[in-house]
């Protein structure tokens, strides 16, 4: 609006100015270069102190963010003058970088403002000097409207500083926007997967990496078998999972759902065949319902998210909440315990029912009795649906269907749970060594 309106001021100012008198006009004008100069100056500088500035905001609401998230350890190790101190430190860099934009801005408009008055006083020198035929109405008229000019600029300038922050701030949106979406060119779609996993000859590592993360990776997953993933931390468990749905492409090998090559679905339709429990459990600060029932699971009925609650075994405590399943949990589930939000992640899951569950560490943060529980629960919920399992605790997949054993990137041993440990290899060690350090 500013720039709109004092920019058609100034325009129609110069356009009178130069029926009036051109030659006078002419020699007020001269002293536009200064000021293109002197704005172009002012305003790289304004961009990129607006830029660091939008980076120490950055810092400082990262610092508060983590303190408040990470309370318990703060106040268990004794951080909170480490945390003052931290705080402090980005609000200074914070706060100083703000002053030196203040400063910029104070020194660029007195000195525009300079160079306009200059022009003025040197176009009334003129005026005084070389009055010639011209009346004194006339005169007065051109002195009046040269006169109004430096208001508008002014103003402009000022603007300059704010146009600046915004772009500073637009710039970083962009590079989001910018990005390059996850690439989608498959066209099939299944209303519902049987569950066969095959894959083959994969070898895969992360983008802007040579390191090789798996390596000639081959399986066959009939529909409703349970496989657990164990191996020591680093082998490959979760980056093989992550394949399967998409969260990274691979170039060489293959994965198949029911014979079709994960590449050649649509990412929704791929994604929608596939229920996902990490050890980092994502909350929404909603309530216990639309955790349950989130994303397209919206629409559930009350009755499927209870009984999807009561499989999770979640139920026992959601009862207990003040509001039941309408009780807000706060940001990330900050009111719940570690093995509440767990089950709520796996109640959210099977609620899905979708023909293939990863569990990626899922029962991690669990004591033993809410373990016990849910293991009970995924006995029943990997029923009819091929799952997938990856864990640290031996215990908890001893009943699979098969057990893949990596390191390195590459699946060294396969077999049940009896037949791996009747083999003496990795299996057998680590199983051993779990068992030794649990006594």
């Amino acid at each position: 609006k500013v720039i709109v309106r004092e920019g058609l001021t100034v325009s129609f100012l110069l356009v009178y100015l130069l029926w009036m008198n051109w030659k006078l006009t002419l020699v007020m004008v001269a002293v536009l270069p200064i000021i293109g100069v002197l704005v172009t100056q002012a305003s790289r500088k304004f961009r990129k102190q607006a830029t660091r500035i939008q980076a120490a905001m950055g810092d400082l609401t990262h610092v508060a963010s983590e303190t408040i998230q990470a309370y318990r350890v703060v106040r268990s190790f004794g951080g909170e003058d480490y945390e003052s101190q931290r705080f402090l430190r980005a609000s200074a860099d914070n706060t100083a970088k703000q002053l030196r934009m203040i400063k910029t801005n104070a020194t660029f408009t007195p000195t525009l403002q300079v160079v306009t008055y200059s022009a003025m006083a040197g176009v009334l020198f003129l005026v005084l000097a070389l009055r010639g035929d011209a009346s004194a109405g006339d005169l007065v008229a051109y002195i009046t409207a040269a006169a109004m000019l430096p208001k508008p600029i002014r103003q402009l300038s000022e603007v300059s500083s704010t146009i600046q922050r915004g772009v500073a701030g637009a710039e970083s949106i962009f590079e989001q926007l910018d990005e390059t979406p996850e690439p989608d060119h498959g066209r099939v779609e299944r209303a519902r997967l049987e569950g066969r996993i095959e894959i083959g000859g994969l070898d895969f590592n992360y983008p802007g990496t040579t390191q090789t993360v798996l390596h000639d990776i081959k399986l066959d997953i009939a529909p409703g078998q349970m496989v657990a993933l164990v191996g020591r931390s680093g082998s490959g468990k979760s980056t093989l999972a992550s394949l399967i749905p998409r969260f990274y492409d691979f170039e060489q090998g293959r994965i198949l759902l029911d014979g079709v090559d994960v590449r050649d679905f649509r990412l929704r339709n791929l994604r929608r065949h596939i229920a996902l429990v990490t050890q980092q459990v994502t909350l929404f600060n909603d309530t216990v319902a639309n955790n349950i029932a989130y994303g397209t699971l919206a629409g559930a009925s009350r009755a499927t998210i209870e009984a999807a609650a009561e499989a999770a075994y979640a139920r026992e405590f959601i009862d207990r909440l003040p509001q039941g399943f309408d009780t807000p949990i706060g940001e990330d589930g900050v009111t719940l315990s570690g093995g509440q939000r767990q089950r709520l992640a796996i109640a959210r899951a099977l609620l899905k029912d979708a023909p293939i569950l990863i569990l990626d560490e899922a029962t991690s943060a669990l004591d033993t009795e809410s373990e016990r529980h849910i293991q009970a629960a995924l006995d029943h919920a990997t029923s009819g649906r091929t799952t997938l399992v990856i864990a640290h605790r031996l215990s908890t997949i001893e009943k699979s269907d098969l057990i893949l054993v990596m390191d390195k990137g590459c699946i060294v041993e396969r077999g049940t749970h009896t037949q791996l440990l009747a083999a003496g290899g990795h299996y057998a060690a680590l199983h051993a060594r779990q068992f030794r350090d649990t006594d």
